[in-house]
């Protein structure tokens, strides 16, 4: 498939003369081509007039309409797979194995938004007939439904270069809520991005509709970025990447004149609580699983478990010793790009140069690689990470710190200390169930999804999932980037008050034609 390094706004493809970028093998440090012209306040401009133009048409489509859009991004997708597999293993340095099960990933959630669309319930629908004869005062015919929010720009992630980027989560719940969509690409992987992108932009046409419904645009992190969160036709923002990009983009969307919803996934450590008698039943299994946690995806996974509590024992001595086994043989691996290794290496280094860490072991180097991951663990005590905030904070890749407490007292102090996260997990037998019940709902003040028993790593993408946090794990605790509740950040409720029955929306009419799931007087059916 040839690349030709052009933005695609609307049906145009256009080469952006605000400079340029690259992408760059990560094994080798080579560049890749072609080089991408980078965009503007012009392009901006433009693709956000399409994106509005397109609203107004494409907020009027039924949700089979849509659910067959969605499919047919999913089966251009299939149909590139071999190309675009192997320039997200170039851009990007992922294992094959994993790219195809991210591409996996990414087409069935599309086609997942396809049924829901199809279901129906969705659309949120709510019946209160008027009574006309209720005391003291009558009510009116009350009928509610979810209507799409406007244009979404959607910011690729570096680290899920497919399932979180122009085609990912963001982009398929926002399209199914009726959204245009204007997706920035993401610069270490501009290839990715052209190829997924041209996808999209052919199922467009080929669904019949307006080319404004989707636009890729690539440019400077900051200047583009702030462009098109402040242009007034965006009407929302969904984000996957740093703390400070995120609360970058949240502080522009808030200074508009009309401030707009920014749903932003930052930084996670993603605590594990081993408690006592599920460490000493099993503290070398444990320990090596473990760290097949950390390592995967090279720690660039925003799951990663950065953060290990125990009480000290001589089964957290035996996990340890297990974990440190395990961590001295991981290999190094390439991460995704140099700026990312060199963020890295940052933050393991304050880790090691810190007087109450110890270092317990660390990864094999690999020197032929340009930007190489290699894996650190590290231990500290209760009374540190409790005195400490810098102890909290993350590093983005496979390092662990491991804190040793002292006993059970200090397990609600960790908690209460800890910022809003992604996920907890909770490791536990059946002796130690009192404790967990005790712990439980604190964790859910501060985390989106509770695991127990598994690992973080490895996000199922269904009905039920919930991938979001307090903040910061994310800006708006209250959603989720993965799973059908996605949808809900790009919808909301509209209210009609004694509509005439030829004016009622599909869904809120008394027959009900479309056969969708509602509440009718205060009944589900």
């Amino acid at each position: 498939m040839e690349l030709t390094g052009e933005m695609l706004i609307g049906a145009a493809a256009v080469y952006g003369s605000a400079g340029s970028v690259a992408g760059r093998d990560p094994r080798t440090g080579d560049e890749l081509k072609p080089v991408y012209g980078l965009g503007g306040a012009e392009e901006v401009a433009r693709a956000s007039e399409l994106a509005w133009a397109a609203f107004k048409t494409y907020r009027q489509t039924d949700g089979p309409a849509r659910a067959d859009f969605l499919d047919r991004i999913a089966a251009n997708l299939e149909a590139v797979a071999e190309p675009l597999v192997a320039r997200v293993q170039a851009e990007t340095g992922i294992a094959e194995p994993r790219v195809r099960g991210e591409l996996a990933r990414t087409v069935n959630q599309l086609r997942l938004f396809g049924r829901v669309l199809r279901e129906g319930s969705w659309i949120g629908a709510r019946i209160e007939p008027s009574l006309p004869d209720r005391k003291p005062l009558p009510r009116p015919d009350l009928r509610q439904r979810k209507i799409p929010l406007g244009p979404v720009a959607v910011f690729g992630a570096s680290n899920f270069p497919l399932a979180f980027s122009v085609a990912g989560g963001d982009t398929a719940s926002a399209l199914a809520a009726g959204c245009p969509v204007i997706v920035k690409a993401h610069s270490s992987h501009p290839g990715t991005s052209e190829i997924v992108g041209r996808a999209i932009q052919a199922a467009v046409a080929e669904s019949g509709l307006p080319e404004g419904v989707f636009s890729l645009l690539y440019g400077g992190g900051s200047s583009l970025g702030t462009a098109l969160v402040s242009d007034p036709r965006v009407r929302a923002v969904g984000f996957t990447g740093s703390r400070t990009g995120g609360l970058a983009l949240a502080a522009t969307a808030a200074a508009r004149p009309v401030p707009i919803p920014v749903y932003a996934e930052m930084s996670s450590v993603n605590p594990v609580f081993l408690l006592p008698s599920a460490l000493e039943a099993d503290p070398e299994g444990l320990g090596a699983s473990f760290v097949t946690s950390l390592t995967t995806g090279v720690g660039q996974l925003c799951t990663n478990p950065g953060l290990i509590f125990a009480i000290d024992s001589p089964a957290l001595d035996a996990f340890l010793a297990a974990a440190s086994s395990a961590v001295s043989s991981s290999a190094a691996a390439p991460m995704l790009s140099r700026g990312i290794c060199s963020a890295y290496a940052e933050g393991a280094q304050r880790f090691s140069s810190h007087k109450a860490v110890t270092a317990v072991a660390d990864g094999l180097t690999d020197d032929s690689i340009d930007a190489p991951g290699i894996t650190h663990l590290y231990t500290t005590t209760g009374s540190a990470f409790l005195e400490d905030h810098s102890l909290h904070e993350e590093v983005f890749g496979a390092t662990s710190l491991v804190v040793r407490l002292t006993d059970a007292s200090q397990l609600p102090l960790v908690v209460d200390a800890l910022e809003g996260q992604l996920t907890a997990t909770v490791h536990a037998v059946e002796a130690d169930l009192a404790v967990a019940s005790d712990l439980l709902p604190e964790l859910e003040l501060k985390v989106g999804r509770v695991i127990f028993n598994g690992w973080p790593t490895g996000v199922d993408v269904g009905q039920a999932m919930v991938h979001g946090g307090p903040f910061p794990s994310t800006f708006d605790g209250r959603s989720t980037s993965v799973g059908t509740l996605a949808i809900e950040r790009f919808l909301r409720p509209v209210a009609y008050q004694d509509l005439p029955a030829s004016l009622r929306p599909a869904g809120l009419d008394d027959e009900n034609a479309l056969g969708i799931f509602r509440q009718v007087d205060g009944v589900f059916g």
